[in-house]
């Protein structure tokens, strides 16, 4: 919990948004662990350890998890991001960086798609 506590703080921060827990339906439903609404439209945020990348047949996992975020991108607006945390000096840190600037384009693109 802390971890992803550090992880989503920082990020809040970066962003200039608020992040908001998802409803467990949606982590149920979507693998969306947090989300940011932009235009009555969100962003789903799922927050993995970078473990998650050595785990057995993780194609069978990759799959499911891409057709749960194209469920939420349909019926919620947005794209999902998985930001991959790691520990370093020991504390938790945002190990795709590169993530930060997709999800400001997505923001961008539904702040400036107001019908839809």
């Amino acid at each position: 919990k802390t971890e992803i506590d550090t992880v989503y703080k920082f990020l809040e921060r970066e962003l200039g948004v608020k992040i908001n827990p998802a409803p467990d339906e949606w982590d149920r439903l979507y693998n969306v662990d947090f989300f940011i609404e932009v235009n009555g439209k969100y962003v789903g945020i799922q927050i993995k350890p970078i473990t998650y990348e050595q785990t057995p047949e993780i194609h069978k996992w990759k799959d499911w998890m891409k057709r749960t975020h194209e469920k939420f991108y349909e019926e919620k607006g947005g794209k999902v991001f998985v930001i991959f945390s790691v520990k370093k000096n020991g504390r938790k840190e945002i190990y795709n960086q590169e993530v930060i600037e997709e999800i400001k384009k997505e923001i961008e693109r539904l702040k400036k798609d107001r019908n839809g």
